[in-house]
């Protein structure tokens, strides 16, 4: 019986097909990619944390190996790397804490009608 992976392995075979399918495409990825890593305003060890963060908050699994490996590789240490993980939890809760006016409207709307039937 194989074992069962959640999410594809990487493998030269897969990463080669899949630039074959579309070259003009990920190569001006690829160049998007390594421009937006250069040292520019932030330093590149800076944009590898937010790279970190969000990767935590978009939940990528590779985007968390690949930019951790990178964090290290640049200099962060694990303090500054769990920080960054922490501020990413903190942003996606406080979304869903702001995000909830949407739900109380909904509620206060529905209390409103309620309101409004029973009195008729």
């Amino acid at each position: 019986m194989s074992e069962i992976h959640l999410y594809s392995e990487v493998s030269r075979e897969n990463a080669e097909m899949r630039a074959a399918a579309t070259p003009e495409i990920l190569d001006a990825w690829r160049n998007f990619s390594k421009t937006v890593f250069k040292p520019g305003a932030l330093d590149e060890k800076t944009k590898q944390l937010i790279a970190l963060a969000v990767a935590h908050v978009t939940q990528c699994p590779y985007c968390i190996h690949s930019h951790s490996k990178q964090a290290i590789r640049k200099g962060a240490s694990k303090q500054e790397m769990m920080e960054a993980v922490w501020i990413a939890a903190e942003m996606r809760a406080g979304a869903a804490y702001a995000h909830s006016a949407m739900a109380m409207d909904e509620i206060m709307e529905a209390e409103k009608k309620s309101s409004q039937s029973s009195n008729s």
